[in-house]
């Protein structure tokens, strides 16, 4: 596959996931970046706006396993990791896995799980593989975790910590469609089920190979500083108690270059990285208090955006 096909098979696989997503070219655009640069995935949004099926469209279309985990606070971590079972026929402890072994994890309400349940999830959004009983198992890849949470409702749930949210690649929010999308919706998708109508456009190395060429996207220099710059901003602003941390500076330049592949480049440009900043770096810090300059942390993260010289 060259270069041509491969920006061929984003555009296929995006288009297929509109079938079903409509309005939100931009929120489909950046779950495959995150795809394509090996991340994670965060939703945040009010109930009934897609994010399931966002990651069931997503599945569909690649034909990649999939399942779906219901976060609640009766949820164990051997629910997903999986548990060893004792075989009375070879007098052994035999293992079965959980649901973590997919290639696309949906964790629905992850904020509704204890922290001790969250934290089964570390290893395997940080490692790609998972630990139990003293073994080590490599999960299969490609391999994607899409979270999703309500952040109006906080009754009986468990806000994810700094060091687990530090493990989304981003952090984006589906919205509500426009009316003419909201049109569409109603009058001809089934409401039920609306993805189960997708057929795979791609293929399983198709992924992988999409995956490879992202590493391989030459970024300048100046390119890199920029980054840096952003970054180094977050720690050193009056708007943060904390700022991004070296992990969210690899998410950052990773996205970059899978935002370079989606729009048809094999090399960054600016637009690369403050396309995807927001969502890549939102999430990371922790906003001081007292500061009323901007009410959000996307807020801030763009102003930093204005504040820092963009390399010609």
């Amino acid at each position: 596959m060259d270069s041509s096909e491969a920006i061929q098979k984003v555009n296929i696989l995006e288009k297929n996931i509109q079938k079903v997503i409509k309005g939100k070219k931009e929120v489909i655009r950046d779950v495959i970046v995150a795809f394509l640069s090996g991340g994670h995935v965060l939703i945040e949004d009010v109930p009934g706006v897609g994010k399931t099926t966002l990651a069931q469209a997503l599945a569909k279309s690649t034909n990649l396993s999939y399942n779906r985990i219901q976060f609640t606070s009766d949820l164990l971590p051997s629910d997903i990791l999986g548990v060893s079972i004792y075989d009375h026929n070879t007098s052994e402890f035999k293992f079965k896995p959980g649901p973590i072994f997919s290639c696309i994890v949906v964790a629905d309400e992850i904020n509704r799980a204890t922290p001790k349940t969250q934290s089964a999830l570390l290893q395997a959004m940080g490692e790609a593989k998972v630990t139990i009983d003293g073994r080590t198992f490599n999960l299969i890849k490609p391999f994607i975790v899409i979270a999703t949470q309500n952040p109006f409702e906080y009754k009986g749930t468990f806000p994810l910590p700094e060091n687990q949210l530090d493990r989304f690649a981003i952090r984006i929010s589906i919205g509500y469609p426009d009316y003419q999308s909201e049109k569409e919706i109603i009058t001809n998708i089934n409401p039920y089920n609306s993805s189960d109508d997708l057929s795979p456009v791609v293929s399983k190395d198709d992924i992988l190979y999409l995956q490879s060429l992202v590493i391989k996207v030459t970024i300048d220099e100046s390119i890199l500083e920029y980054i840096l710059d952003i970054v180094n901003k977050t720690r050193d602003n009056s708007y943060f108690d904390l700022g991004v941390s070296p992990r969210g500076t690899i998410a950052l330049k990773l996205a970059a270059q899978a935002n370079a592949i989606v729009e048809g480049r094999n090399y960054c440009i600016p637009d690369d990285v403050k396309n995807m900043a927001v969502a890549v770096l939102a999430h990371r810090v922790i906003m001081k208090t007292e500061v009323s300059k901007v009410s959000t942390e996307e807020e801030a993260i763009m102003e930093i955006l204005e504040m820092i010289k963009v390399p010609h």
